[in-house]
């Protein structure tokens, strides 16, 4: 299996945006969710998006609706993460991963071929 690469990550203002990407290259990829996840310095591992196979599904954590996006391109093997009104405790390490079965799940230890993450850092 290929591991997924994280992109798009970097320091915005309290207010910007930011859009990021993974590339998952594979049909085992492609005919699974896929969902975005956060870890913050001394923190645990937290969900923040998932999305169907076939980006007809999304799910949000509460406290991202409404701000954030997650939508995929099945023909380019990314999926995307479009973060908008971003504030400091958005700050954290981004990491896509594979759902490793049914549903979307938004339990980390049901996901499966983690990226090595992308740095997001909004300053205040």
């Amino acid at each position: 299996q290929v591991q997924p690469v994280e992109s798009g990550g970097g320091l915005v203002r309290a207010g910007g945006s930011l859009r990021l990407s993974c590339v998952a290259s594979g049909r085992t990829f492609i005919t699974y969710a896929m969902g975005w996840f956060r870890q913050a310095p001394g923190k645990e591992r937290e969900f923040v998006a998932a999305i169907s196979w076939g980006g007809a599904s999304t799910t949000y954590d509460d406290a991202v609706k409404g701000r954030i996006t997650i939508y995929r391109d099945n023909a380019k093997n990314t999926e995307y993460l479009q973060m908008n009104n971003l504030k400091p405790e958005n700050t954290a390490v981004y990491y896509c991963g594979r759902a490793n079965g049914a549903g979307i799940p938004t339990m980390s230890r049901l996901y499966d071929y983690w990226g090595r993450g992308t740095q997001v850092t909004v300053s205040s």
